[in-house]
């Protein structure tokens, strides 16, 4: 079971993924967090991608269509994984399916959480931070007991820069230009299936065991 997760920054893909890859027992698989274990671990693969990042400059996507790939072939990856957040554009999508083939694999679902611009504009301006344990909370969702204080830790929450209103438009532009065309991508190759991200988080997951039908 190899899926991909698509849909725009705060479609709620991540916490979907989290779901699906506790039900089945598969990996969670992030770009962020493999560039980060291959850094720790001072991998060949882990040093060139930390050249470019200290240079504040985008990884190339045959380095990180190559740190995927290695990451697929760990044992925790036989019997499937869901990538979240790769392949963000048409070449990484090519390029990964090339090297999917070259290994006698594919992957079986593209799952598109649908969410309107306007819907998540709202979403991710009620979400607020701790600033000194880090927790998250939303002001609709899942609010704290006292406004403005963190229950953890008692400590003041921030908006913070990334869920600004005007930053989170500007996130959708570069998402509708950039990762958009991989929907219709993904759809061509017959395993794009989408799902109303407007739900309640459960019904969005009952959604997608219905596709996986497993």
């Amino acid at each position: 079971m190899k899926i991909i997760m698509l849909g725009a920054p705060g479609a709620g893909k991540g916490t979907q993924a989290d779901k699906i890859c506790e039900k089945y027992s598969i990996p969670h698989i992030s770009t962020g967090d493999i560039f980060r274990a291959n850094i720790k671990n001072n991998t060949e693969l882990g040093r060139k991608a930390k050249e470019y990042m200290d240079k504040g400059a985008l990884v190339p996507d045959e380095l990180v269509v190559d740190l995927v790939v290695d990451r697929i072939k760990a044992d925790d990856c036989k019997n499937g994984y869901v990538l979240d957040g790769f392949p963000r554009t048409i070449p990484q999508a090519e390029a990964l399916d090339n090297a999917l083939v070259a290994l006698n694999d594919k992957v079986d679902y593209a799952i598109d959480v649908e969410v309107p611009d306007e819907n998540i504009i709202n979403r991710m301006g009620g979400r607020r931070a701790c600033v000194s344990c880090g927790a998250t909370y939303h002001v609709v969702y899942s609010p704290t007991k006292e406004e403005g204080k963190c229950d953890k830790c008692g400590s003041e929450l921030i908006i913070r820069d990334d869920d600004k209103p005007e930053t989170v438009k500007n996130r959708l532009n570069v998402y509708h230009e950039q990762t958009q065309p991989l929907i219709d991508y993904y759809n061509g190759k017959g395993i794009l299936n989408e799902v109303d991200g407007t739900m309640s988080m459960d019904d969005v997951f009952a959604a997608i065991i219905k596709i996986i039908g497993a």
